[in-house]
């Protein structure tokens, strides 16, 4: 009498492993716009920040500043994002107005879409090379 097998073939392995790799196909790319779209909302929200405490400052001493440590970060220049992605600092900052901008780190496809964000004191939001990168949902 035949004994009963046990085990899986050859087959039925290699019908997972394509399984695995479509599902790893598809997921992967989703997983990297979720992973950019969270390091440009990070820098988004570290911009606003700066714009709030800005308006904040400027209230207080009739000037804009260009210490971040004055705005409630704990560096005076050039703060990099909790995930090491952006740099962020403010440039052009005097009794008028000033510049708040957040720069990309990596050489990675999000250099090319999102590579810098900006805000100014009245408020008008930009970003290069992308115009739409605050806007921007993938």
């Amino acid at each position: 009498m035949w004994k009963q097998m046990r085990g899986m073939t050859l087959v039925e392995l290699m019908i997972v492993v394509v399984i695995i790799g479509v599902l790893a196909t598809i997921a992967y790319p989703s997983y990297r716009d979720y992973s950019a779209r969270a390091k440009r909302n990070e820098a988004k929200a570290a911009l606003l920040q700066i714009a709030t405490n800005q308006e904040r400052a400027y209230l207080n001493n009739n000037a804009y500043t260009a210490d971040l440590t004055l705005l409630g970060f704990p560096v005076a220049a050039d703060y990099i994002t909790d995930t090491g992605s952006y740099q962020i600092n403010v440039t052009a900052a005097d009794a008028n107005n000033f510049t708040a901008t957040a720069t990309y780190q990596n050489a990675d496809a999000e250099a090319d879409r999102c590579a810098s964000f900006s805000i100014d004191g009245r408020g008008d939001k930009t970003s290069e090379p992308y115009t739409d990168c605050w806007t921007r949902t993938r």
